[in-house]
């Protein structure tokens, strides 16, 4: 396509967003709406997912060692561990150390199990990490079935609700935003059916004279990309303010640790970036769905 042609048709679907006056309002009052919700949604799924990565990180398997253990045991269950592909780290504790480590956790109740450091009751422990967390639970028991290892803990109902809840959530938000852009493309396509309409007399003319599809799609191109752009800045100023009056003032509000969510920056950055991607697309394709019937002539 040349330059000039080009030109020709940002300059005309430009010319149309202002031509259509009310029309124009009312088709990016439309995106803008959707978008709010889907950038709400977007950024509640964004930060769950990241919350549920964490969580998923933090999963560790535990495998005590029989008291009745040799060194030689202890290391024979350190290989075997090592030469598992999923296994990411492994750290082994002490009885001693684990003690300790349970002591610090209880605060001052923990003062009480200070008098079984001279007969610790306590195993030997493998702290294990999973390359992949979902594959805990695999590793967990075919660690289990090591000689010389009494128990495996990771915690398996907690895990496993964990996981289960995870999977839900992802699956309910992306089915949510991707009703919600569909939604939009509907209402936007709607809208802009009725702006086609008025110039319908126009594009027959153009067809008659041998005017292309592509000729004449370019410019409603062009309108629907616009009005998808310029629906997309109230939704990212009203989601980036919010989400940043939240990042403020989260340390106030929350009462869990584990609840982090994403920080400011990047996410100002990427959330933009994708609010105004669906934007543009939702206005695109809104637009030729709408001109397509029309060029049937």
């Amino acid at each position: 396509m040349k330059l000039n042609t080009m030109k020709r048709h940002f300059k005309e679907g430009a010319r149309n967003i202002w031509r259509n006056g009310w029309m124009t309002v009312a088709s990016v009052g439309a995106v803008t709406t959707t978008l709010i919700l889907v950038g709400v949604f977007l950024v509640l799924m964004l930060n769950l997912n990241h919350i549920a990565n964490e969580l998923e990180g933090d999963v560790q398997i535990k495998a005590l060692v029989e008291l009745t253990a040799e060194q030689n045991d202890v290391n024979q269950i350190e290989t075997k561990i090592k030469s598992i592909d999923e296994i990411e780290s492994v750290e082994f504790l002490t009885k001693e150390e684990e003690l300790k480590n349970l002591i610090e956790s209880m605060g001052d109740q923990g003062k009480a199990w200070g008098l079984y450091e001279q007969d610790n009751p306590l195993n030997d422990a493998f702290v294990i990490k999973a390359t992949d967390p979902l594959e805990t639970e695999t590793i967990a028991n075919e660690i289990e079935q090591f000689d010389s290892v009494y128990r495996v803990n990771y915690g398996q109902e907690y895990v496993d609700s964990l996981f289960k809840f995870n999977e839900y959530a992802r699956n309910i938000g992306l089915v949510l935003i991707i009703a919600l852009v569909f939604t939009a493309i509907f209402l936007i396509s709607n809208t802009i059916k009725i702006t086609i309409l008025a110039r319908k007399k126009e594009i027959g003319i153009m067809k008659l004279v041998g005017a292309t599809n592509n000729f004449i799609r370019w410019p409603f191109f062009v309108e629907g990309l616009l009005l998808g752009v310029l629906g997309s800045l109230l939704p990212i100023a009203v989601i980036l303010v919010g989400y940043y009056f939240l990042t403020q003032n989260l340390g106030l509000m929350q009462q869990f640790d584990f609840v982090k969510i994403l920080p400011f920056y990047p996410f100002a950055i990427q959330i933009s970036a994708l609010i105004i991607g669906i934007g543009a697309t939702i206005g695109v394709w809104g637009s030729l769905m709408s001109v397509r019937k029309f060029l049937k002539v």
